[in-house]
């Protein structure tokens, strides 16, 4: 299993069976390294575990997922979110699930 020290993870299903997975940070940009090294970690165990099922759910695919990060400065301080929403099948959740499941809220 797979420790992840700055990242929230967040995990739901629909009634098919299909999860959405948020993975997030909200921190100070000094940290966006380990951040960064984090959602790569993430990423690429999907690809090395899912390596030719990426892309939209509803074409067969097992997982697809969206990154986005965000530099804000609110009171003088800088806060950096960065954001990697995962949506995959019953399959790539229970995988995630073994792989990451210590991170789950």
């Amino acid at each position: 299993m797979t420790e992840l020290h700055h990242l929230t993870v967040d995990l739901s299903e629909d009634t098919d069976g299909v999860g959405t997975v948020e993975v997030m940070a909200s921190t100070d940009p000094s940290q966006a390294d380990a951040v960064d090294a984090e959602v790569q970690s993430v990423l690429g165990w999907a690809w090395r575990r899912f390596p030719d099922s990426h892309g939209p759910l509803d074409e067969g695919h097992d997982w697809g997922h969206d990154l986005q990060v965000a530099t804000e400065t609110t009171v003088g301080r800088a806060w950096r979110t960065v954001t990697l929403t995962l949506s995959g099948s019953p399959a790539f959740i229970t995988a995630f699930t073994e792989q990451f499941g210590s991170a789950l809220e």
